[in-house]
């Protein structure tokens, strides 16, 4: 699994003219992609590791602080643009295999109690955020 975590003042994210998900206040917006060898201890082990991840202000993690988080789907974290100007998807997981493990990850966080709101996997969607610092990391799971 790879996620990009952004610490935002706020964010949203809409399907069609249907806002899916918001935070309000501080949190943390998780873009997920999931690869082929991924499982459900793979999502458990990087939700555990970006609740506890002391990034929010006065280092503080969403486990310290109760802040929400707002976790989106992206295959396209897996894209390979190392040969020619087309990305090639086939390191990402195929939906199927993808939507558990997302799924899994949420319900990995929802058990360590934290707040959590979602996109819509594999819908269009449309992200707003607000980056707070910024601060944006990459982690690998």
């Amino acid at each position: 699994m790879r996620a990009v975590v952004q610490r935002v003042s706020q964010a949203s994210v809409t399907v069609g003219d249907v806002t899916v998900g918001s935070l309000r206040e501080p949190g943390l917006v998780v873009l997920l992609g999931v690869t082929h060898l991924d499982t459900r201890q793979t999502a458990a082990v990087l939700a555990r590791k970006i609740y506890h991840l002391r990034i929010l202000a006065g280092e503080r993690s969403c486990a310290d602080a109760g802040a929400p988080l707002l976790v989106i789907s992206q295959f396209t974290l897996y894209a390979d643009t190392r040969k020619g100007r087309r990305p090639s998807w086939l390191a990402a997981a195929p939906g199927p295999v993808a939507q558990p493990l997302v799924d899994e990850f949420v319900a990995a966080l929802r058990e360590l109690g934290a707040r959590v709101q979602t996109g819509v996997f594999g819908a269009y969607m449309q992200v707003s955020l607000v980056n707070d610092g910024p601060v944006t990391l990459l982690l690998e799971g």
